[in-house]
């Protein structure tokens, strides 16, 4: 059973993390969550939950308005050939959250380590960095610091690394 947000915040307390919640009417889009810019400062992301040839699962979060190069971003995280979106059905398996709510904040149900999460160097030069917590309800935000060290200490060490951008 996945955890709620409030399994989620509980955690983080117990980390000793100070995060800040602001619930909103539900988001499904970078553009739809544009909307909340002025209530809530710091760095907005995107995630892509992806699979990489061999299978191997990929938590993407970049910059809310990076343009990716998708044909190239397996060379930046070590995948296997080019990636390719993962499913709905595999994000709520593996993930705990539904499409449209797709966050690094997942890790939490991620018990198994199935997933690498790669978080973009640009994103976490914010502070803080927001994310939704399970459910595309609210927003928390946290300090980037503070989110590698939750996902350490739920076995998913995060990537930092440059992505490829698209040209043009």
């Amino acid at each position: 059973m996945p955890n709620t947000p409030e399994d989620l915040i509980s955690f983080l307390t117990e980390l000793g993390i100070e995060t800040r919640t602001t619930e909103h009417p539900p988001l499904f889009t970078v553009e739809e969550s544009q909307s909340l810019r002025g209530e809530i400062p710091g760095g907005h992301a995107k995630n892509l939950f992806v699979k990489d040839k061999k299978s191997r699962l990929f938590l993407i979060t970049a910059r809310e308005d990076a343009r990716l190069d998708l044909k190239r971003v397996h060379e930046a995280i070590g995948g296997s050939g080019r990636v390719s979106f993962g499913s709905g059905e595999l994000l709520e398996e593996v993930w705990g959250v539904k499409p449209g709510a797709v966050t690094p904040f997942g890790a939490i149900n991620d018990t198994a380590g199935r997933v690498t999460v790669v978080l973009e160097r640009a994103l976490m030069a914010f502070d803080p960095v927001n994310f939704h917590p399970l459910v595309n309800t609210a927003t928390t935000s946290i300090r980037p610091d503070d989110l590698v060290r939750f996902l350490g200490a739920t076995g998913h060490e995060p990537l930092v690394v440059d992505l490829p951008l698209a040209e043009g």
